[in-house]
């Protein structure tokens, strides 16, 4: 079933992510009401009802095209943690983030996406991240490439002796083992600061933008898709313990997502140093 629709006509999934965006989330922005933006767990970590709305409206259009998935998506864990579970189940798993960057969104900032991601026990096989505003679509399919707008992209290697780009979690929300790792990453070579959207701060990796992210938090549709995207556009991945990243969870944080494999052990070396 899953090797069939992977091998079909992927457009379609493209063409959902981008109907969801203009039906639910587009035309809310800059627009929201006050009683449209709700704290979850705290002033920095928002709903809206664009996310709510265009997570139903992927949940229902994402299974229609595969008969048998399920979709484990941000707001449907947030109401229901069980949810949660299906990434280690045996039907394929569709990972959605529907407003990535939500406080860039209720600002009325370009700087936010919708993430799609196609697994499946355990294995990331496709992923989706669409920019709306700024009019980019970013497409991997594991063992085929990455490309964005349809044109190939690779993330290439930081130039020879240049201080490297980093986006990383905000060292305010995170534990105190995490924060003294992250802490490592403010050395001389390495320009750190706090990440925006994760997804399109992968982007910038993919693209060769930015040299690398550094993470220390591991909900599966904030990652998925970019690390994905990342790895396909020639890019490296790892835990702190040097193993790849898990999308069920229980990694060894933090990880960083790099343009090349020496620049993923350049910044694991930095963030075990500050560990």
């Amino acid at each position: 079933m899953i090797d069939d629709f992977l091998a079909g006509d992927l457009t379609v999934v493209e063409e959902a992510v981008r109907a969801a965006a203009a039906a639910e989330i587009m035309p809310r922005y800059r627009q929201l009401a006050a009683h449209e933006i709700v704290e979850k767990s705290g002033p920095h970590d928002l709903v809206t009802t664009a996310d709510r709305l265009a997570e139903e409206h992927l949940t229902a259009s994402l299974t229609r095209l595969l008969p048998g998935s399920v979709v484990v998506g941000e707001e449907a864990v947030h109401a229901d943690p069980k949810v949660y579970d299906a990434l280690g189940g045996d039907a394929p798993v569709w990972i959605v983030d529907p407003v990535d960057g939500t406080r860039q969104f209720v600002r009325g900032e370009p700087g936010f996406c919708t993430l799609v991601a196609l697994a499946h026990h355990g294995e990331l096989l496709a992923s989706w991240t669409y920019a709306a505003v700024l009019d980019e679509m970013a497409v991997a399919v594991r063992g085929r490439g990455a490309v964005l707008n349809g044109v190939p992209i690779r993330s290439g290697s930081p130039a020879p002796g240049a201080a490297l780009e980093v986006a990383m979690s905000h060292p305010d929300y995170t534990t105190d083992a995490q924060k003294r790792a992250l802490l490592g990453l403010f050395i001389d070579g390495i320009h750190a600061r706090p990440c925006g959207s994760a997804g399109l701060e992968y982007l910038a990796v993919a693209r060769g933008d930015q040299d690398a992210v550094a993470f220390s938090w591991e909900y599966a549709w904030d990652h998925a898709a970019g690390l994905l995207l990342v790895t396909e556009a020639g890019g490296a991945q790892a835990t702190l313990s040097g193993a790849p990243f898990r999308i069920a969870g229980g990694n060894d944080m933090p990880f960083t997502a790099a343009r090349d494999k020496a620049t993923a052990e350049r910044i694991l070396a930095a963030l075990r140093a500050g560990g």
